[in-house]
């Protein structure tokens, strides 16, 4: 694991926040398909959903060599609101020229722990045998509780040092049924990205990267670069 500390990075607004997003997944892209055809990134919910709508249509990329994973996703039907595969093909589709298929998507059919099984499987089929995923950029975000993906604070699966992808059923925020990756995955990324914006990610912001408090997304430390984009209202309380 990498103990170098994370690279930040502050832009003004949302706007130059989403432009610098853009920028870093183009460039991890085209190398990635460049080097090995394929480029695979790990997607989450939340404000990331907003921020690639807005700034993936302005890309420069071979659009068909790229595969779209789920860092974690919900036990619930991809027409709820609460479905991040539905929140992303609302968004896409048809304004970037990907397909349904291009999407690696969790069977929320199943029950999570089925669904996790599942979904190593699928994974599986895209990277190297015996060996951990290595995605070329996950792209996270960190909730009102310091929690990444559904690695929520003092749960057991903080402590996960195998499975790739793991079912959680009792989410402290809802829905409580859920897969998440695990730690062994995010910290074997080429890349990790947090992408934070606004006021009320300030204090959030501070307590993971100036107080070094321990909580899941502080514990996001990969083999790779690990980098915060910020914008000036999230990084109020870091050094400028």
């Amino acid at each position: 694991m990498s103990s170098e500390t994370p690279t930040v990075v502050i832009v003004k607004d949302e706007s130059e926040l989403v432009t610098k997003l853009a920028s870093v997944i183009e460039e991890a892209a085209n190398k990635a398909i460049e080097s090995e055809e394929l480029f695979k990134i790990g997607l989450s919910g939340g404000s990331m959903i907003k921020f690639l709508e807005k700034g993936l249509p302005g890309l420069t990329t071979d659009w068909s060599k790229w595969r779209l994973f789920f860092c974690d996703e919900r036990i619930v039907p991809e027409e709820s609101s609460d479905s991040t595969f539905g929140a992303y093909k609302a968004a896409l589709i048809g304004k970037v020229p990907i397909t349904e298929d291009q999407f690696i998507s969790v069977n929320t059919d199943l029950t999570a722990e089925a669904a996790a099984k599942d979904y190593i499987q699928k994974m599986a089929v895209h990277f190297p045998p015996d060996c951990l995923p290595k995605f070329h950029i996950l792209l996270l975000g960190v909730g009102p509780d310091g929690h990444t993906c559904s690695l929520f604070p003092d749960h057991s699966l903080l402590e996960e040092t195998s499975v790739w992808v793991a079912p959680i059923t009792n989410s402290p925020k809802p829905p409580p049924a859920r897969i998440t990756l695990t730690f062994p995955v995010l910290n074997n990324a080429e890349c990790c990205v947090f992408a934070m914006a606004g006021a009320g990610k300030a204090e959030m912001v501070k307590r993971i990267l100036v107080d070094k408090e321990n909580l899941p997304a502080g514990r996001v430390q990969p083999e790779g670069t690990c980098l915060w984009i910020v914008d000036e209202a999230a990084g109020a309380h870091l050094d400028k």
